[in-house]
C-alpha cells in the first residue's frame, strides 16, 4: 500500500492533496494507496474533512524502510518523516521552490510546477477524463485547497489557472466561490481551542537566516484582532518553542486576508532587525504592520534579511 503524504504541520494543501492523489493512484492507476498525515490538520482542513464526508487519514510519525511513499506539496526533506532515505520514494508532486535532498533508490516522477496549489497540479496530472469519474468529495477537497493556498484569489502566487480551475471546479459542484471562501475562512479563524504554543506550530517552515535557525509561522485569518489580543502570551510562548524545536527564533505573521496585510510580532532586537532591513518598516513596539505581504512563499521568505 503506497502511502500519500505532505509536510508537517498539515494545512488544507497538504490534508486535500494527499486524500486526491490517494483516490487517483487507487481508483484510476489501480495501485492501492491510502493518504496519510504528520499530525494533526489545522482547523480549515479539518472543517474540509466534515464538509465533503471526507475520512480522517491516519497520522503517522515515521516511515518504515521499504516503504513506497508518494511525497506531495513539499520536496523539503526538513518536513519530511525522519526515515524517508530508508523509504521508497516513488514520487514526487509539489509547487514550491526546488529544496535538494531527498535521495530515490530508482528514477521517479517528479513534477514541480510554479502554480499557487498542488491541488492545481493535480487536476492537470488526473485530466478531465478521469476527474469526470471523481467523487464529489474529492472535487470539493480539490476546491478547498486551491482556494485556502490563494486566499480566494488574493494571494499574490495565485495564477490564473489556479483561478480557472477553482472557478471551473466551482460550477462542476454547484458552489459559490464568496460564499464557500468565507465559511472556509470563518472555519481557520476560529483557534479559540489552541494554545500559543500549538498556534505557533500550526503552519510554520524552518529557514535559516544570517546563522541562525528560525521557524516562519504564519496564521491567515478574517478575525486579527483575536489573535492580537493574544500577543503577549504568544510573544512569551516564543523562547520555549524554539529551544524545543532547536530554533534560535520564532517570527510570526499574522496575515489578515480581508484587509491584505500581515502583523509581524516584535519580542527583541533580532526581530526588530530582521522586519526593519526586509521590509523597509519601522519598528517602535513589539508588533509592526506590513500591508500588502499575504504570501510566506512569495513576499515573506525571498525577503527575509538580517
Amino acid at each position: 500500500m503506497i502511502k500519500v503524504f505532505g509536510h508537517k504541520a498539515p494545512d488544507t494543501d497538504s490534508t486535500g492533496s494527499p486524500i486526491i492523489w490517494a483516490w487517483y493512484l487507487s481508483e484510476v492507476r489501480k495501485t492501492p494507496a491510502k493518504p496519510v498525515l504528520q499530525g494533526e490538520p489545522n482547523t480549515e482542513a479539518a472543517w474540509m474533512l466534515a464538509k465533503w464526508g471526507l475520512e480522517m487519514p491516519e497520522i503517522i510519525a515515521d516511515v518504515a524502510p521499504g516503504e513506497q511513499c508518494v511525497v506531495v506539496d513539499t520536496n523539503n526533506p526538513a518536513e519530511l518523516p525522519d526515515s524517508l532515505a530508508e523509504a521508497d520514494v516513488i514520487e514526487i508532486i509539489d509547487h514550491h521552490l526546488l529544496a535538494g535532498g531527498i535521495r530515490t533508490r530508482l528514477p521517479i516522477n517528479i513534477t514541480i510546477r510554479p502554480l499557487a496549489c498542488t491541488a492545481t497540479i493535480m487536476h492537470d496530472l488526473i485530466g478531465d477524463e478521469d476527474l469526470a469519474r471523481a467523487p464529489r468529495a474529492i472535487k470539493g477537497a480539490m476546491l478547498t485547497c486551491i482556494l485556502s493556498d490563494t486566499l480566494e484569489f488574493r494571494s499574490p502566487t495565485t495564477t490564473p489557472h489556479d483561478r480557472f480551475v477553482a472557478e471551473k471546479l466551482a460550477r462542476d459542484l454547484g458552489v459559490s466561490i464568496p460564499e464557500y471562501a468565507a465559511e472556509m475562512f470563518a472555519a481557520k479563524s476560529d483557534v479559540s481551542a489552541f494554545t500559543e504554543e500549538a498556534l505557533l506550530r500550526m503552519d510554520s517552515k524552518e529557514y535559516e537566516l544570517g546563522g541562525k535557525q528560525l521557524r516562519v509561522s504564519v496564521l491567515e485569518t478574517t478575525a486579527p484582532q483575536v489573535l492580537l489580543d493574544r500577543k503577549a502570551a504568544l510573544i512569551a510562548a516564543m523562547p520555549a518553542v524554539a529551544a524545543a524545536d532547536g530554533a534560535d527564533e520564532v517570527l510570526l505573521f499574522i496575515v489578515d486576508i480581508l484587509n491584505e496585510e500581515a502583523t509581524l510580532l516584535v519580542p527583541n532586537d533580532f526581530v526588530r532587525q530582521v522586519a526593519e532591513k526586509s521590509f523597509n518598516a519601522t519598528v517602535s513596539g513589539d508588533s509592526v504592520v506590513l500591508p500588502g505581504i499575504m504570501s510566506r512563499k512569495k513576499q515573506i521568505i525571498p525577503a527575509l534579511a538580517v
